[in-house]
């Protein structure tokens, strides 16, 4: 029993020194070597059920951490609440530190979405980006450069509305002036009407007036008709004037007796007081006075024409004396700019339009929100294909095995040294389909796939171009029109009227209170400008520019940077996977090698049936020139037999007079250095890499 297991301790002991002087398979392999200290190597390339406890914790941690850094690059940028962000981090840290400390494929799968970011999957989140940078960028600016032009045409309107409304104000404030001038002088009339009938009053109470005369004395006997002023008033002087005269013949005799009490009381002496007292009783004398009685009937002082002119006046008088009065009433018709059957101001046709635009913004606000919230899980799409590469790599021995890798050359190098068939370096026709992972000039293959990725970043650009020409467009037309749009109204209006009336008369008052209104005089001097409703465009500065194009620009260098990403694909999946790498070489090793096989074959054919056809007029003639002199030949264009390079005057060639072959070095050694035209076919002792496949297999 001892010695069966001390056998096996041996055994144990080789294969693990073999293993530990077993260079290293990878170039990342290679590098950890040289760079880390021999525990991290054992524990990095230990067996899954080896440190089962130190890589559950050590990939708890370090998947919390990737989740975290995975939730500030995509969850925090999205427009959600924070409550959901919250939710989604915890949820996302929680499933990342999960996976990466049970599942090796999780880990690989996680490490894969980097590469995955710079690709195809990565660029639809930075479109994302560049889409929202044109939308804030030249999209914003040519949406506020748009209600600047509605602004300025809504101010232009209604500039020329007031500019017409202060210029009718202006025309006709001198109008209006004289007219509300007028207006008051209707009451200055009134009252000067009113001091005049006062006046008049008295004279019409005096003409009117029955005292001074014995209304009995007016009696007449016989009825007649209705007596004119004239005669009514000279009727009424003539009764005055003999009233005046009874009065004076009263107040005479009321005299002399007054006198004649009083001589008796001062003459107390009977008899004599009646002698010297006689005098006093000649009241005979006052009758004198009707002398008077032919003056006040032949000679009145009544002008002939005082009860016309009476008449009149007193017609006149009556007519002033009804009040008069004046009022001013202005009528404005409004009419708006638009037409009438459209039934709407201007200020309401501005307040729609700006509403309107200000509805579209919001509508195309709300849906580019929700473009980039939907472009925002995009996120998403990287972990679904970085899952799915590692799918595939673990399931499709032939996904993307493509690669010339270090294991490839150690088994080309191990055959080469085993005087084998082998592929490096590959033919020319073989290595545009295969990349060199180790070589920092991009590829053919790599070369397609970049350009195929540009083209798609041209939408885009375009786009931008697009919205960035029509930003620039509007931003020279509204600073041409600022420029030279530019316009100062001047109005100048001086109005002087001046009406006088002589005289100091009633109608020359009459005429001052009333003509005299006209008198005006008005100075207006009105300056005004558009400067305020001048388009203010808004143009976008360097740095707006910078942000905007920075995301596009990001854009293509992920198309750039994606050739050697995708190569740490692999370089991922063959870390965690060794033994599914060393699987994939071999398959592709042999799989070259039998291509290369029939590729040898299939040339051999087509160079035996083309030996056989009889040579061209031309072709005969320039091989029997290049024989006859040996000189021309570096002058002639020829080509590789098997490939179709070009090969030069040091390249091998058949030694055959007849044939003259050209090869190129590569093809002649794969043809074993013979002629495929005219040695006969060999076949080679290791074409089969069955045993070597199988034995590089195990």
């Amino acid at each position: 029993m001892e010695p069966a297991e001390a056998s096996g301790r041996e055994r144990w002991a080789g294969a693990e020194a073999r293993r530990r002087q077993k260079p290293p398979n990878t170039t990342l392999q290679r590098a950890v070597v040289s760079l880390l200290p021999a525990p991290c190597r054992r524990f990095l390339w230990s067996r899954p059920d080896q440190h089962r406890c130190s890589k559950f914790f050590l990939g708890a941690g370090i998947g919390t951490l990737l989740g975290l850094g995975l939730c500030q690059l995509f969850v925090i940028p999205m427009n959600i609440t924070e409550t959901r962000k919250v939710q989604l981090s915890y949820g996302l840290a929680g499933v990342t530190a999960l996976g990466w400390a049970t599942s090796p494929h999780f880990r690989c799968a996680s490490l894969l979405v980097v590469p995955k970011l710079f690709g195809k999957e990565g660029r639809v989140y930075i479109l994302s980006l560049v889409l929202a940078a044109i939308y804030n960028g030249p999209v914003a600016n040519i949406w506020h450069n748009l209600e600047e032009v509605t602004r300025s045409l809504g101010c232009v309107a209604e500039l020329q509305v007031n500019h017409s409304r202060m210029l009718w104000r202006v025309s006709t404030a001198p109008l209006s002036k004289v007219m509300e001038d007028m207006a008051r002088s209707g009451q200055t009339l009134n009252s000067e009407v009113q001091n005049i009938s006062g006046a008049f009053m008295r004279l019409n109470e005096e003409v009117a007036s029955e005292a001074g005369y014995d209304l009995r004395q007016s009696r007449s006997a016989k009825p007649q008709l209705a007596p004119s002023t004239q005669q009514l008033y000279e009727t009424k002087t003539k009764l005055r004037c003999n009233n005046v005269i009874e009065l004076g013949m009263q107040r005479c005799r009321d005299w002399f007796d007054t006198k004649y009490d009083a001589c008796m009381e001062q003459i107390f002496v009977p008899l004599i007081n009646h002698l010297l007292c006689l005098p006093m009783k000649f009241k005979f004398l006052c009758h004198i006075v009707r002398v008077m009685n032919s003056w006040c009937r032949d000679k009145i002082p009544v002008e002939g024409n005082f009860g016309q002119t009476y008449d009149m006046v007193n017609s006149s008088i009556s007519n002033l004396s009804q009040e008069f009065s004046a009022s001013v009433v202005f009528q404005e018709e409004h009419r708006e700019m638009l037409s009438v059957t459209t039934n709407v101001s201007a200020e309401q046709l501005m307040e729609e339009v700006t509403s309107h635009l200000r509805e579209h913004s919001t509508r195309l606000s709300q849906t580019f929100s929700i473009f980039r919230l939907v472009l925002s899980f995009s996120f998403i799409l990287v972990f679904i294909t970085a899952f799915s590469y590692t799918r595939q790599y673990c399931q499709d021995i032939s996904y993307d095995n493509l690669y010339i890798t270090t294991y490839f050359r150690q088994i080309d190098a191990r055959r080469r040294k085993e005087h084998k068939r082998t592929l490096l370096p590959l033919l020319r026709v073989e290595a545009s389909a295969f990349i060199f992972p180790c070589r920092p000039t991009v590829q053919p293959l790599e070369l397609q796939n970049m350009v195929l990725e540009l083209l798609e970043c041209i939408p885009p650009l375009l786009f931008l171009l697009l919205a960035c020409g029509m930003d620039h467009v509007l931003v020279s037309m509204l600073s041409t029109i600022q420029q030279h749009s530019f316009v100062q109204y001047s109005f100048h209006s001086s109005h002087h009227l001046s009406i006088h009336v002589m005289g100091r008369s009633l109608m020359a008052r009459l005429l001052r209170s009333t003509i005299g209104a006209l008198n005006t005089s008005s100075d207006t001097l009105l300056e005004m400008s558009n400067l305020v409703c001048l388009p203010q465009p808004r143009s976008m500065g360097q740095h707006q520019y910078l942000s905007t194009c920075l995301p596009l620009a990001v854009l293509a260098l992920l198309c750039l940077a994606q050739v050697y990403t995708y190569r740490l694909r692999r370089v991922i999946a063959a870390f965690y996977f060794p033994k599914r790498e060393k699987s994939r070489v071999l398959y592709l090793y042999n799989k070259l090698l039998q291509q290369r096989l029939d590729f040898i074959g299939r040339q051999r054919k087509r160079v035996l049936q083309r030996a056989q056809q009889p040579p061209g007029p031309g072709t005969a003639l320039v091989r029997w020139c290049c024989r006859r002199w040996p000189c021309l030949r570096r002058w002639t264009r020829r080509s590789c037999t098997v490939c179709g390079v070009r090969a030069g005057p040091p390249e091998p060639v058949c030694l055959e007079p007849g044939c003259m072959a050209p090869y190129c070095r590569q093809c002649w050694r794969e043809a074993g250095r013979a002629c495929l035209a005219c040695a006969p076919p060999q076949h080679s002792p290791d074409a089969d890499s069955s045993d070597e496949g199988a034995g590089y297999r195990g």
